[in-house]
């Protein structure tokens, strides 16, 4: 691996700090990807539009609509670090997803209406893929999509059920994927659909987590009708549609490093000014240890992430870096809130709002959320067979077979 920065790409970084120090919307308390209060929407909408409006989003987009496709490969990278510096909010939602499927799959009428909006921030888009029986495996998802042929007005009538939205309460727009083709193989008779989620219809649920937050919502689909020409792509080629979208999400990855940096500075800041049995918790051999340890594989991360820029550049990604990157990331993120949780002891009970909370309770609610990052975007259990049946060529775990209608085995 050889990834340097360039001067231009240096420029550009100071570019892009001085813009956030001057129109971020403030500080992000809680960690995470969160859904904001409802009271701040307007700031982060208007503080999305700015961000494209200056170049430094939908930078990969073709130039007809908006894009700088002569710009550096990690610009988009460069973005996102230096916008987690700044402890402020990503933009929000499902855009960078939404736009990737209409770029590639889209027709000149939906990337003409949709584009602009997406980049106003006029519409916040959500991701409507799993279901309470289709998260890790998003083939078996079971919401219908059904046509009702009458000429130009046709439209697909859907019913069915997704959940874990993050910020469907939020958003406008929907990108859905439903089953158009219940005979066809499960990767084949599927379909991806813009969902104006103001339809008749359309149920958007907060669900409360042990946060205490509503970062996700469930969301119920009756009778549901959507125009045919909000088909995204083929009928019938949506898993195509989602794989190939899901595929361009690489700038996110980058500020997973910056973050883990910014969370190992505030543990040594903590311990610094926590005791362990009677003394200075850095004066005691097992803290130092422990945190030497939880620093390293911090810088582990950032070369995982650095390798993985590296093979981007070149074309040469595999199909486990993503996967591996995760993993790692997601683990290392708890073992640190963790770690830093632990060391308060019983104050690390307090909670937000309470004034003897350490940090106003940020590592408690950090702590919480990171078992999300081991789930959201596959579980680790199923990404970890993944990496051993495509990374490494492993046999198929054996699937085991269903139970007999009448009950489990020996009733």
């Amino acid at each position: 691996m050889r990834l340097e920065s360039t001067p231009e790409l240096e420029a550009f970084r100071r570019k892009v700090r001085a813009f956030v120090a001057e129109h971020a919307p403030g500080i992000k308390t809680h960690t995470g990807v969160r859904a904001p209060e409802p009271e701040l929407m307007p700031a982060i909408r208007e503080w999305t539009a700015k961000l494209f409006e200056a170049g430094l989003l939908g930078i990969d987009w073709p130039a007809e609509y908006g894009g700088r496709p002569d710009a550096h490969p990690l610009e988009p990278s460069v973005v996102a670090e230096e916008i987690a510096r700044a402890r402020t909010w990503q933009p929000i939602g499902a855009a960078s997803l939404a736009s990737a499927a209409l770029l590639e799959f889209g027709t000149d009428d939906q990337r003409a209406h949709f584009l602009p909006r997406i980049r106003s921030c006029e519409d916040v888009w959500c991701q409507l893929f799993s279901e309470p029986e289709a998260g890790s495996d998003l083939a078996a998802l079971r919401t219908r999509a059904v046509r009702e042929d009458a000429g130009e007005d046709a439209v697909f009538v859907v019913d069915g059920q997704k959940v874990w939205t993050t910020n469907g309460q939020h958003a406008d727009m929907g990108y859905l994927l439903a089953r158009t083709d219940r005979e066809a193989p499960k990767h084949k008779g599927i379909t991806a659909f813009a969902l104006a989620l103001r339809s008749p219809g359309v149920d958007i649920r907060p669900l409360r987590e042990i946060t205490g937050t509503t970062d996700f919502n469930e969301v119920f689909l009756d009778g549901v009708r959507i125009p045919a020409a909000n088909v995204i792509g083929r009928v019938n080629d949506g898993w195509r549609v989602a794989m190939s979208s899901l595929g361009h999400e690489r700038s996110g990855v980058a500020a997973r490093g910056v973050e883990l940096i910014a969370v190992l500075d505030d543990l040594l800041r903590l311990a610094a000014r926590t005791s362990v049995n009677g003394g200075p918790a850095l004066d005691d051999s097992a803290t130092r240890q422990a945190i030497g340890e939880l620093a390293t594989r911090v810088q582990v991360n950032a070369a995982l992430i650095g390798l993985a820029q590296s093979r981007m550049l070149h074309n040469t990604e595999g199909p486990t870096d993503s996967l591996l990157g995760k993993i790692f990331f997601s683990e290392l993120n708890h073992d640190l809130v963790d770690f830093g949780l632990g060391l308060q002891g019983t104050d690390g009970l307090l909670i937000e709002g309470d004034e003897d909370a350490v940090a106003d309770g940020w590592w408690q609610d950090a702590h919480l959320y990171s078992r999300a990052y081991t789930i959201a975007g596959g579980a680790n259990e199923v990404l970890r067979t993944q990496v051993a049946e495509r990374g490494l060529g492993m046999p198929r775990e054996p699937r085991r077979p269903a139970p007999p209608a009448n009950g489990p085995p020996g009733q």
